[in-house]
């Protein structure tokens, strides 16, 4: 009888499941993903950029802003008016005040946009912009 009053409280004792163990993994692996994300913004289009024997690569790039051989500009994978470039680089640089523009210029597009994009940005407050090549 003692035996199996015994294994009787056992039984009951196990017939829980701890999730305990699981939902730490959980969070853990939610954190390691928030972590470990890059939050790196694209400009929206694939541009064919000029080669540059001096061309470096820019860590801290964060407003990206493209311009296509049709002489759109594109930011954050839309379009943009060119009345409303200074506009989206402020949001954007409010966002982020360390971030620098780089304008990725298609070699086919006109100096007559890129020119207007800088001077958008340096409107907007940001003095730090570069022009994006290929190493050759």
């Amino acid at each position: 009888m003692r035996r199996a009053l015994s294994k009787l409280n056992t039984e009951e004792e196990d017939s829980g499941i701890d999730l305990t163990p699981m939902l730490d993994v959980v969070f853990i692996m939610l954190i390691f993903f928030i972590v470990t994300a890059s939050f790196v913004k694209e400009s929206g289009i694939d541009v064919n950029r000029p080669d540059a024997e001096t061309a470096q690569k820019k860590e801290r790039a964060n407003i990206l802003v493209a311009i296509d051989e049709r002489n759109q500009i594109w930011i954050d994978k839309r379009q943009v008016d060119p009345r409303a470039v200074r506009a989206n680089i402020e949001r954007l640089h409010a966002e982020n005040p360390q971030g620098s523009v780089v304008i990725q210029a298609d070699k086919n597009s006109k100096n007559e946009r890129l020119v207007q994009v800088m001077d958008a940005a340096r409107q907007a407050g940001v003095y730090n912009v570069s022009i994006a090549a290929n190493e050759s």
